[in-house]
């Protein structure tokens, strides 16, 4: 059956083979029981990109996702896309743009989705005999307080995530794609980023972000396979409408701009009780190490908890929410200066989750409204988008959706 998993053999998310402990040597499968991209550890780089199907031919899209899993299985190999950049027909386009060419895979990751106006247009009109196959819960995200989203950093009819450990090797990857699709689809917004914000493994140290605090500390990791199957992959029978997607998820995007020179300025005591978190050692400010459990009881100064009550950590926790958590996949961005002479620069957060109605509107809501941090943030971008699950030989991307 098309999108069945396939029992037994390499799966997408399994640990890259040993590359020797340079990172650029690793490679992942990129067929197997879940596409790569979500549990992978979290490479160092990211290339976005949501496109806009521009054809109302079906068999052009399937085309398309058939052409795209045909490359996107090549260059995560470490191979060009087609035939290559060279040695082809001197009259012709190359088939591979070139600049990856010795280049090692470098851990590339190729992740797709689809979004909801891939199902329906603006109208409701059934675009590609989809319609009655769309997940009930992928429809556009609210709008949260604190949004001041730009269209055309917003939504999308399919995106393509591309992580590596080299900045090249993921945009080629995308420029590829996007080649490919000439005709089929347009880029409608692309987001770069660079040192994740995460981790998605037990195996990595937990890194930073550009407020210079730790960033993920208790992000669900690959290791927690009861987690991830409660928190991250859509399960069978959640929606009778969409079994496609089982053993899939969803992805959330979130452009977000953080107010960096003001955040600059305040003193380190505050920018600690906004977080909730010691910026040294990342430790809750109940006391402990990093993976310390934070202590929200525990008293502070005027009848007040030692953790803030609209400190980011607690806001966001989920003993908070219900218990519910996410997979967090986020890359820092900068994107030059703005006409203030500010950074143009914040946080582009990805998360996966097994239901984007209970496990990320509500903690995006609780935060807009209680979470101290808010008001160093501005959120500019917003997409939500099915993930299907990883395919097996013979199969293309997104094939159990179209059969």
């Amino acid at each position: 059956m098309a999108g069945a998993y396939v029992a037994g053999r390499a799966t997408a998310e399994a640990a890259a083979p040993d590359a020797g402990g340079d990172p650029r040597r690793s490679t992942y499968p990129f067929r197997g029981r879940r596409q790569a991209g979500i549990v992978t550890p979290a490479q160092d780089r990211l290339h976005f990109a949501a496109f806009d199907v521009v054809t109302d031919s079906r068999d052009d899209l399937v085309a398309l996702l058939q052409a795209w899993t045909t490359a996107a299985e090549q260059m995560t190999r470490g191979e060009p896309a087609g035939s290559g950049a060279v040695d082809g027909d001197v009259n012709l386009p190359p088939d591979d743009t070139g600049e990856a060419l010795d280049l090692p895979a470098s851990g590339l990751t190729i992740t797709f989705g689809f979004g909801p106006s891939l199902f329906r247009d603006a109208d409701g009109k059934d675009r590609f005999g989809l319609a009655d196959r769309q997940p009930e819960v992928l429809r556009e995200l609210p709008h949260f307080p604190g949004d001041v989203l730009d269209p055309e950093r917003s939504g999308g009819d399919l995106c393509i995530q591309a992580c590596a450990d080299d900045p090249q090797v993921a945009v080629h990857a995308v420029r590829n794609l996007a080649r490919i699709g000439f005709g089929t689809v347009s880029v409608r917004w692309s987001q770069l980023g660079f040192g994740r914000t995460s981790t998605t493994s037990t195996s990595q140290s937990t890194p930073r972000n550009l407020f210079g605090f730790k960033d993920g500390t208790a992000n669900v990791k690959a290791e927690e396979t009861a987690a991830l199957d409660e928190h991250v992959w859509v399960g069978s029978g959640d929606d009778d409408a969409a079994e496609w997607l089982a053993g899939g998820s969803y992805l959330v995007a979130r452009r977000i701009n953080m107010n960096i020179e003001i955040w600059d300025r305040q003193p380190l005591g505050d920018q600690e009780s906004f977080i909730g978190r010691t910026k040294g050692t990342g430790a809750p400010l109940s006391g402990g190490e990093e993976m310390t459990e934070p202590d929200f009881s525990m008293p502070g100064s005027n009848d007040q908890p030692v953790i803030p009550v609209d400190s980011h950590v607690r806001v966001v926790h989920p003993d908070m929410n219900g218990g519910v958590r996410m997979l967090r996949r986020g890359y820092n961005f900068v994107d030059g200066s703005n006409a203030l002479g500010g950074l143009d620069a914040g946080l582009f957060f990805i998360a996966y989750v097994r239901d984007p109605d209970t496990h990320f509107i509500p903690v995006q809501l609780m935060m807009s409204k209680t979470d101290a941090l808010a008001e160093y943030l501005k959120f500019t971008g917003s997409a939500l988008f099915a993930v299907p699950p990883g395919i097996g030989p013979g199969e293309h991307v997104g094939q159990a959706l179209f059969a």
